[in-house]
């Protein structure tokens, strides 16, 4: 045999095994607490915007309703709780900073919103962790409440 058709074919069973790997989904519910407070510690965040879930927290005048924010980590060789909170950091960070931007002071109503699906909770969120990739979409409301 031809060594390149060798080396075709040893390629070619390291993608299909290396994308099976990558399919690997997992869905994880954690509490968004957390993200936050670690987002506000490392100084990611400066507190001046506060973060209710959906059915929680108070009623505002919406500035700038369903904004959605879709962000992804590199979760290779992490526990899937250890990835989830990062990329939910990351989440946060972006709906922190999308706020600031609107002149509002809290996001409002936020669900997660993982490939468009919609998953609400009053303390957590959804993420999906896979062997290489973990990721986080969340859609809230921008606002301004008292």
């Amino acid at each position: 045999m031809n060594l390149s058709y060798k080396l075709f074919g040893t390629l070619a069973l390291s993608l299909a095994c290396s994308a099976q790997a990558a399919a690997a989904d997992r869905t994880v519910h954690l509490p968004l607490k957390p993200a936050v407070e670690a987002a506000l510690a490392a100084g990611k965040i400066d507190g001046s915007v506060s973060f209710y879930l959906a059915g929680t927290g108070p009623k505002g005048r919406v500035l700038q309703a369903d904004v959605v924010t879709n962000r992804k980590t590199n979760a290779f060789a992490k526990k899937d709780e250890e990835a989830c909170l990062w990329v939910a950091q990351s989440a946060v960070i972006a709906l922190h900073e999308a706020a600031k931007k609107a002149g509002a002071n809290a996001v409002t109503n936020i669900v997660s919103y993982y490939r468009k699906n919609e998953y609400s909770s009053k303390t957590d969120y959804e993420c999906h962790a896979g062997a290489v990739v973990a990721g986080v979409a969340l859609r809230g409301d921008l606002a301004k409440v008292k």
